[in-house]
């Protein structure tokens, strides 16, 4: 079997122009090189160098030698470099909130591509609509929907999309209650809402030429 070896301390020699130089780049005594490249060229059965005391010179075999011998090395550090990325591949657990809805309609498919694509990850996800304190519950990330603008400015936030709100009524309620000639009408229509204990409810209206108008109410029913 051949000892690769050799055929990297050829590449060194023929790079260096000789012995001497590539011992020194390579840490090794100039004997030493010039031996095994000796019995390199005895197993081959033919001379790569043609070497004198004064005269060091490629022959046109070792030219062919050396440009395969350099492409082997190219490979191999092709090769170390290729495992080296694999294994820089992110790994380990990633502690994930969302909100429940969110999970059915949009972040479950998405992890689920996130997890094809990044087999060394491992998560654990939590859907729950409760405030998250990710530091003291240790959540890398907090997937959530909420206005601007945004608190927890001490943390990383990336804004995913912009989703605008909008008013809704059945057309059971609309012909019971009559269509409201003023914003402020709304406020005595049964409503739904989301909050928990004390929170107070409203709603902001935008209408033709930047008109706005800010509505408070009463839901009927509410979700935390």
């Amino acid at each position: 079997m051949q000892d690769l070896n050799d055929f990297v301390w050829f590449v060194k020699v023929v790079e260096h122009g000789g012995f001497a130089a590539a011992g020194r780049a390579l840490d090794q005594p100039k004997s030493k090189l010039s031996r095994r490249i000796a019995q390199l060229e005895e197993r081959l059965g033919v001379r790569l160098i043609q070497r004198t005391t004064r005269q060091f010179a490629v022959t046109e075999v070792g030219q062919t030698f050396y440009q395969h011998c350099k492409a082997m090395l190219v490979e191999a550090e092709a090769a170390e470099e290729a495992v080296a990325a694999l294994q820089a591949e992110p790994r380990g657990m990633v502690r994930i909130t969302c909100p429940v809805t969110l999970l059915h309609v949009h972040v479950g498919p998405m992890l689920a591509r996130f997890m094809a694509r990044y087999p060394g990850i491992n998560l654990q996800l939590e859907a729950t609509n409760r405030r998250v304190d990710l530091v003291a519950e240790g959540v890398d990330v907090a997937i959530r929907v909420r206005p601007r603008p945004f608190d927890d400015s001490d943390l990383v936030l990336r804004v995913l999309a912009d989703r605008g709100h909008c008013l809704v009524a059945g057309p059971a309620l609309i012909e019971r209650m009559g269509n409201p000639a003023m914003p402020s009408e709304l406020s005595e229509w049964p409503g739904l809402s989301m909050g928990a204990g004390k929170h107070l409810h409203k709603g902001e209206l935008s209408g033709p030429e930047g008109a706005k108008a800010e509505i408070h109410f009463t839901p009927r029913l509410v979700t935390t």
